[in-house]
């Protein structure tokens, strides 16, 4: 491991769901993805505002549900991991549609 890899933090994950809409799978999906692809990622799931999918990465916010109405797409979110475990910028990620879930 060379000084740089060393001396570079870990790049922290939190996503906030919905218990309501029962969000809890696809948060623990785009978990285990990030985990597989960049295993020195600290990433936390935990329950959060009715409708929400909140993303953050190192404390930006990089997609939220409340505003979107939508789920990101995780290759994008799995991508701006990278770049901020790279010490790059991180970026608003792309929607995917849902189907599944009424905001009341």
């Amino acid at each position: 491991m060379s000084d740089g890899e060393a001396a570079r933090p870990k790049p922290r994950v939190d996503i906030e769901y919905c218990n309501v809409c029962n969000s809890k799978p696809q948060c623990l999906e785009l978990a285990a993805l990030i985990r597989e692809q960049i295993p020195e990622a600290e990433v936390v799931c935990r329950t959060g505002r009715r409708g929400s999918f909140e993303v953050q990465i190192n404390d930006t916010l990089v997609h939220s549900k409340l505003g979107s109405l939508a789920f990101p797409r995780y290759e994008e979110v799995v991508q701006n991991v990278r770049n901020a475990r790279d010490g790059l910028p991180v970026a608003k990620v792309a929607e995917q549609p849902i189907t599944d879930c009424v905001l009341q």
